[in-house]
Parts: C-alpha cells; sequence; structure tokens
C-alpha cells in the first residue's frame, strides 16, 4: 500500500501537454480527470488513515481508479 497519491501528471510525465488540451477542449475527458482526482485523494486520505474505510470500499475505489486511468491513457494515446 503506498501512501503517495498517484497524481495523473506524475502517472503520465510525458502527457502533461496533452492533459492539458484535453481537459480544456473535451468535457468527457474533464469529466474523467475531475473524477480521477476525487477518487484518487479519496484513496489517499484512507490509505494516511485521515478517513475511515472498509477493505472492500479501498479495494472498489482502486479498480474505479485504475478504470478512469486505463480510460485517460487510452484519450491521451489517440491523434
Amino acid at each position: 500500500m503506498s501512501h503517495v497519491p498517484h497524481e495523473l501528471a506524475e502517472e503520465f510525465p510525458d502527457k502533461a501537454d496533452r492533459l492539458h488540451e484535453l481537459k480544456m477542449s473535451n468535457a468527457h475527458f474533464a469529466r474523467l480527470f475531475d473524477d480521477y482526482h476525487l477518487v484518487n485523494r479519496e484513496i489517499h486520505r484512507i490509505e494516511t488513515r485521515v478517513e475511515p474505510s472498509t477493505d472492500e470500499r479501498s479495494t472498489d475505489l482502486r479498480k474505479q481508479r485504475l478504470q478512469l486511468k486505463d480510460e485517460i491513457a487510452s484519450m491521451l494515446s489517440q491523434n
């Protein structure tokens, strides 16, 4: 279990410009971006014991974050 937040800029360091471009120009991407950050921050609060959670909830959130990240990665790789 990592206590380091998985920020998208760190997950895709070579795609920072593309992240910004898509966030500004694509409403679906912007929603995915925002959803990812909400889920990611909740996971970080749980991992750092700021917010209590069950193992099931933590697992569900991690799966959700992975799904969002996969969709974001797919959109980043499209031209």
